[in-house]
C-alpha cells in the first residue's frame, strides 16, 4: 500500500471521543518507550508525524492518524511506566479496555515488545485482553538493530514459545534502519482487505 496522505486527526481522553467512522483501525499497543511512535513514523515514511518522546509515559491518550483517507493508525497509551501513579495507570487501563470493547472496526492490533527483554506482566495482560475480546493481533519485536541476526532469530523463537504463538504472526523490526517495516505493511494490507470484506458482508446482511 502506497502512503499518499497521512495526518494526525485527534486524541481521545474518554470513550465518547472515540472515532466512529466505519473504516479499518490498525492499533499500536505496547509499554512506554517500546518504540510505537518511531514505528508509526517509519511505516508512514514521516519524521515526526507521530510524536516521539524521550519521557516514558507521556502518551496518555488514544491518538488517531488517518492514512489515505481510508484507514486509521491508532496509537494507544503506553503502559507499565513505574513513575506514573497507580490511579493514573488504572485510568489508562480503563481507557484502553473501553477502546478494545467499543470499537468494532479493529482490523488488527500490533502489540510491540522490546526484542531484548522478556515480556512484562503488562505485556501478558495486554495479550490476554486481545485473546479475551478475540481481536486479531501481531506481535512486533522492536529494536532488532540492537541484536545480531542470530540473536534476532533466537529471540523471535523465544517469544513464540513464551506465548505459545505461531512464528508467522511474530515480526522483528527496527525503526532505525527500516528492518521488518515492509513485513508490517504486508500485514496491514492483508488485514485491510479482510476487514473491508467483513464490513461489506455485514452491510449486505443488514439490508
Amino acid at each position: 500500500m502506497h502512503v499518499k496522505t497521512a495526518e494526525y486527526t485527534h486524541s481521545a481522553a474518554k470513550p465518547s471521543q472515540f472515532v466512529k467512522r466505519p473504516v479499518p483501525h490498525f492499533v499500536f499497543a505496547g509499554r512506554s518507550n517500546v518504540g510505537k511512535s518511531s514505528l508509526l513514523n517509519a511505516l508512514l515514511n514521516r519524521k515526526s508525524l507521530a510524536h516521539t518522546s524521550k519521557t516514558p509515559g507521556k502518551t496518555r491518550l488514544v491518538n488517531y492518524f488517518l492514512v489515505n483517507d481510508r484507514l486509521f493508525f491508532v496509537d494507544l497509551p503506553g503502559y507499565g511506566f513505574a513513575k506514573v501513579s497507580k490511579k493514573e495507570q488504572e485510568q489508562w487501563g480503563k481507557l484502553v479496555d473501553a477502546y478494545l470493547r467499543e470499537t468494532p472496526y479493529i482490523a488488527t492490533v500490533f502489540l510491540l515488545m522490546d526484542i531484548r527483554h522478556d515480556p512484562s506482566a503488562h505485556d501478558k495482560q495486554m495479550l490476554e485482553w486481545l485473546l479475551h475480546y478475540q481481536i486479531p493481533f501481531n506481535l512486533i519485536l522492536t529494536k532488532a538493530d540492537k541484536l545480531s541476526k542470530s540473536q534476532v532469530i533466537r529471540q523471535r523463537a523465544q517469544f513464540a514459545r513464551i506465548f505459545g504463538l505461531a512464528p508467522e504472526i511474530i515480526f522483528a523490526t527496527s525503526s532505525a534502519n527500516k528492518f521488518g517495516v515492509q513485513d508490517v505493511w504486508s500485514q496491514i494490507t492483508h488485514h485491510y482487505h479482510r476487514m473491508r470484506e467483513l464490513m461489506f458482508d455485514s452491510k449486505e446482511t443488514s439490508c
